[in-house]
């Protein structure tokens, strides 16, 4: 049965769980790549761009660099947005308000 006086401290529970998250994700690193691997991007779990690396054999075709950049940036943020719904998922399956 659910018991109102634990609201508060379900609540404090809930505010340390989304500090240790946003820490944790500031720390994590995800790296994707395009065109074989001449582009490089690595974006933290908060998504910040923390490093590109570009292979010299595309800086003279600027149209190609810009398109691999963009597939690279793309894939990188989906893959910090998949473990942002990941982690919030694993953190709310470990409320259960009902509990006795």
């Amino acid at each position: 049965m659910f018991d109102p006086k634990q609201l508060g401290a379900m609540f404090g529970n809930i505010q340390e769980s989304l500090q240790e998250f946003a820490n944790k994700n500031k720390d994590m690193v995800f790296t994707a790549k395009s065109g074989g691997g001449l582009i490089e991007v690595s974006i933290n779990g908060v998504g910040e761009v923390v490093d590109i690396k570009i292979d010299d054999s595309l800086l003279e075709d600027k149209d190609s660099l810009q398109i691999l950049l963009i597939g690279a940036l793309n894939d990188a943020y989906k893959n910090v947005e998949q473990n942002k719904q990941k982690s919030a998922f694993d953190m709310l399956g470990n409320f259960d308000m009902f509990k006795k």
